[in-house]
């Protein structure tokens, strides 16, 4: 079983300290919603994520949904081989059933990402997606991984296909991809560094070139 945790990932509701701010309160205004009720998105929040700490890399939702898109529609999913973790930049966890199939349009997924922030869980009746609070150290402890992989623009190059062998070899590895647009991680995480390429590559890239590799090896 190949376990996926996007780590970082820039989603999250409209923080307190921006939420007075007209590109915020005009958006939610416009969604029929309060501030607070909204999903920080560059794309319509950017004049307010000047005023934020780390601005330039957050509001990033697109990442988590292209990537969930990729890893929900592989063959690995389909065939039972895959689990698919996102942890947020606030330390929040997000279980994703792999029967769940994640809304193509983008604004539908970002109302989904909404209703998850507010209820915790969505739909209620299935419980496809689930969030609590846990931090990603938690969260690879619960996994109990046998080999943790941290894909990271410096570490050791290892062509796709050789990394979908080392992963196939294992009982229940666990591959860490960023969750954002660009700079390192916030924090250390315990694992071994690999890098699929002699530049960085999007998130959602690594997530096909790594199950689309463990595939060719597994199945």
């Amino acid at each position: 079983m190949l376990h996926l945790v996007i780590a970082e990932a820039e989603l999250e509701l409209v923080p307190k300290t921006i939420r007075d701010h007209p590109a915020v309160v005009n958006y939610a205004k416009r969604r029929g919603k309060r501030p607070e009720e909204v999903i920080l998105d560059a794309t319509y929040h950017h004049s307010a994520l000047k005023k934020l700490e780390d601005g330039e890399r957050r509001g990033r939702p697109d990442i988590v949904h292209v990537c969930l898109l990729n890893a929900l529609e592989s063959i690995a999913n389909k065939e039972g081989l895959l689990r698919v973790y996102v942890h947020t930049r606030n330390d929040e966890v997000i279980y994703i059933k792999p029967e769940t199939r994640i809304p193509r349009n983008y604004n539908r997924f970002v109302g989904l990402m909404e209703s998850l922030f507010k209820n915790r869980v969505v739909p209620e009746n299935l419980e496809l997606l689930r969030m609590e609070g846990k931090d990603l150290s938690g969260l690879i402890e619960e996994i109990g991984p046998d080999e943790v992989f941290v894909m990271h623009e410096n570490g050791d190059l290892v062509t796709p296909r050789d990394f979908g062998k080392i992963l196939s070899g294992l009982e229940n590895p666990l591959v860490v991809v960023g969750g954002f647009p660009h700079g390192d991680f916030r924090s250390e995480i315990p694992g071994k560094k690999i890098s699929l390429y002699k530049a960085p590559l999007m998130a959602w890239t690594v997530v096909n070139e790594t199950i689309t590799s463990f595939e060719h090896w597994i199945l």
